[in-house]
């Protein structure tokens, strides 16, 4: 038989290698809201919400100055941080505007919404918000049935 996870399984935390510290931090605590929980010498910090250990760890250990990794290699995709609500979507959405941040898309999957943009070192960011088990959109069969529909941003931003 194939080992499978247990359902409580989840995504700890993430770390990534960047490139600046202070602008890395200045996005994902200053924008994006997590607080600082530690410091790591001056090269590295760890990040979290809610008082967790860290959700978020950083570092310049190999990457202090460098460069994005070029389109085309592989790597990492994105990072999705599930925010608890609507409300709460839209008041990170909102800080996104305000700092001036571009999104590189948004989209309705029926059982999400989700809003796509990218750190200062280039790496995909999604923020998202689940919709409750009972709406999400389903075929003839019982089956998931996911879509990729527009948001209505403006709309969303009423709700910060």
């Amino acid at each position: 038989m194939t080992y499978v996870a247990p359902a409580a399984t989840k995504v700890g935390h993430i770390h990534l290698k960047v490139s600046d510290l202070e602008k890395s931090i200045a996005f994902y605590s200053g924008v994006l809201g997590f607080e600082v929980m530690q410091y790591y010498g001056k090269q590295a910090a760890f990040l979290s919400a809610g008082g967790y250990h860290h959700h978020i760890g950083l570092n310049t250990w190999e990457s202090l100055g460098a460069t994005p990794p070029p389109a085309g290699h592989t790597g990492l995709y994105h990072t999705a941080f599930l925010y608890p609500d609507r409300a709460s979507l839209a008041r990170v959405l909102k800080q996104v505007v305000d700092a001036g941040i571009p999104l590189d898309g948004a989209a309705d999957h029926g059982v999400s919404e989700a809003l796509y943009l990218r750190d200062p070192d280039q790496n995909g960011v999604e923020l998202y918000r689940d919709r409750a088990e009972s709406e999400w959109p389903r075929d003839a069969d019982g089956k998931l049935k996911m879509v990729n529909a527009p948001i209505d941003l403006r709309e969303l931003l009423t709700h910060a």
